[in-house]
């Protein structure tokens, strides 16, 4: 007679720049008897080389960190077995429709009971999407109007990059770069590259 075989324990990689939140974070699993927290990482770079090296289940990514974002790190990982939950401070549609764009299947805001986010590893382990209903709801009603370049641009003049610079860095022609910034001032109702930027970094569409 045989006995049941152990349940494998879902595999999981943490990657938070902030080290309390990135330990606070590990130790809750931790205490979860069919999860395991193979490696923590600091950004998104050692975000990526952790699941490389460990093959986790999940990734759960903060969005901002240095080096690499969780936005960048998601969508490297598009396409491969890991999943990637977002947990993160920024409970705004443009963020979430950019997570989900990503390759993301999960997003929590951290203000959540620490226990959702256990369900949450083992929901999409098993397939499943885990989005925070009201804020779901809200990206549905809430539309990003800008194209990539808008926002490339956008990004780059409201840090204070020169007309000129931003071309160079983009290849683009100081006319053509003029124009973005223009097509995104109007369409976000601003009055000038530095408000369209406030607003959209506002909306999460920066």
């Amino acid at each position: 007679m045989t006995g049941k075989a152990p349940q494998q324990r879902i595999r999981v990689v943490i990657a938070e720049d902030q080290e309390m939140v990135l330990g606070a974070l590990a130790a809750l699993l931790g205490m979860e008897g069919d999860i395991v927290v193979v490696a923590q990482a600091r950004n998104g770079k050692q975000a990526i080389e952790a699941v490389r090296a460990h093959a986790p289940d999940v990734l759960i990514t903060d969005i901002e960190m240095p080096e690499m974002t969780g936005l960048e790190a998601a969508r490297t990982l598009k396409g491969s077995s890991t999943r990637v939950i977002m947990v993160t401070t920024f409970a705004r549609p443009g963020y979430l429709r950019r997570a989900m764009e990503a390759g993301a299947t999960g997003y929590l805001l951290k203000a959540r009971p620490a226990r959702e986010l256990a369900d949450a590893v083992r929901r999409i382990h098993q397939g499943l999407r885990v989005i925070d209903p009201e804020l779901a709801t809200e990206a549905l009603g809430d539309s990003d109007p800008l194209t990539d370049r808008e926002r490339q641009v956008l990004r780059l003049a409201a840090d204070g990059v020169s007309t000129g610079d931003v071309a160079k860095a983009l290849g683009l022609s100081a006319g053509t770069v003029r124009n973005y910034l223009s097509e995104a001032i109007d369409k976000l109702g601003a009055s000038n590259r530095i408000d369209a930027a406030r607003i959209a970094r506002g909306k999460g569409w920066l």
